[in-house]
């Protein structure tokens, strides 16, 4: 069984290992993928709005199988209280549920942004409209600035934040600390590096010149963290859910001198 972790504040405790559900639609096993996730004991998907077609797979899976047991969180480009507000209830229309654990404001990683969704009538006074109506429970946001990261964290609006860590992108780790402090939900995207990395890996794999760097140890990597809460590493194919199941399941944390090395390795990857 998948271990589950504390989601920060939230209180929820979520498996370990989720999934990141952006690019899952673009399968011709997409639906099974979701469902063998589901049934590998991964309780937490993660999806978007403006992922196309995210939204109404997990819709169809819903509706096929029911949404007991397992949570799902959207997210939000939008900027503004109004159109957040509206997401949250296209969200729950697509989605066929009449409650979402977390909603999150999506890739806030630039001044403007963070300016535009905290002003008043921002996106992120939607969320809190939608929390009070019960539509919500919890309000998170995702991006890939570290300063960013840390203005969400000291500022104590967000439950969640969903930034970018794995052994190529160690700089978050600092802010993963921060986070904890604060008893914020950490939630890694790209553990397994993305960017088109992870079929340049399975090539090394294929040729037997891998090395230390492989998905798994990757997945480890960020496992290794205590202060991650969970793994969302994204997958087209069943076969991909259940590599990453049995990672977890046979999980043992990095040492600090191996998580030195696969680091050295990632760095090494395009070099």
């Amino acid at each position: 069984m998948l271990k589950k972790r504390r989601l920060g504040r939230t209180g929820l405790m979520v498996s370990e290992l989720g999934l990141g559900a952006m690019d899952t639609p673009h399968s011709p096993e997409a639906f099974e993928t979701v469902v063998a996730a589901l049934d590998s004991g991964i309780d937490f998907v993660d999806t978007a709005r403006d992922y196309e077609g995210s939204e109404h797979l997990l819709g169809q899976v819903v509706r096929e199988r029911g949404g007991e047991g397992w949570q799902i969180a959207s997210k939000t480009f939008r900027h503004t209280a109004g159109a957040a507000q509206y997401e949250v209830d296209r969200s729950l229309s697509v989605l066929g549920v009449s409650r979402l654990a977390l909603y999150q404001l999506h890739d806030i990683s630039t001044p403007e942004a963070w300016e535009a969704v905290t002003a008043e009538g921002g996106a992120l006074d939607g969320l809190k409209t939608a929390q009070y109506r019960g539509l919500i429970g919890h309000i998170g946001i995702s991006t890939h600035s570290l300063e960013i990261a840390r203005h969400a964290i000291l500022s104590g609006e967000f439950d969640t934040v969903m930034l970018e860590y794995s052994a190529f992108y160690p700089e978050s780790a600092p802010l993963i600390d921060l986070a904890a402090e604060h008893d914020v939900g950490v939630i890694a995207m790209r553990p397994v590096g993305g960017s088109g990395r992870t079929t340049t890996m399975r090539g090394n794999i294929a040729r037997g010149t891998a090395g230390l760097l492989t998905p798994a140890n990757l997945l480890r990597y960020v496992l290794s963290n205590p202060g991650v809460s969970i793994a969302i590493p994204g997958a087209r194919y069943p076969s991909r859910v259940f590599e990453n199941v049995a990672t977890a399941l046979a999980f043992e944390p990095m040492t600090e001198s191996q998580r030195r090395q696969l680091e050295a390795e990632a760095s090494r990857l395009y070099g």
